[in-house]
């Protein structure tokens, strides 16, 4: 997957660093939306986002399914404060990405994401951001 790297201000970084919560929406193979709550990370260096899931979630079949154009949007709002990073996306198990994944899950929710046999990572390579009142 290739990587972009997104420019962003001081402020939408630190508003991404925060231990909020977002919505990821992915698209359905019939082509309508779904948006799930999920934690994440985001590593403004690389502009990758992260999300670890189950392979059998729902967003995670979407992307596998949407193959190497699979796109998805991630949303973190706060109030009237939001911001939304849009990429293509890949879905992985491969075990250094998703030792990463955990670790940087663990260092910004302060805890592990939930234990699972078949835990995997969505891997999203940033080309847009939308941010209002940041």
């Amino acid at each position: 997957m290739s990587r972009a790297t997104v420019e962003l201000p001081a402020v939408t970084q630190a508003f991404l660093t925060r231990p909020h919560t977002a919505t990821l929406t992915t698209l359905r193979p019939d082509g309508s939306p779904h948006v799930t709550p999920v934690r994440f990370t985001f590593d403004a260096t690389t502009g990758m986002v992260r999300v670890t899931t189950r392979a059998g979630a729902r967003k995670a079949r979407n992307v596998v399914a949407g193959g190497p154009t699979a796109r998805v949007a991630l949303c973190q709002a706060d109030g009237f404060r939001w911001a939304t990073l849009e990429g293509r996306a890949a879905v992985t198990d491969d075990p250094p990405r998703l030792a990463e994944a955990v670790r940087r899950y663990t260092v910004r929710y302060r805890a592990a994401p939930p234990a699972s046999l078949d835990l995997v990572v969505i891997e999203v390579a940033v080309d847009r951001v939308l941010s209002l009142n940041l």
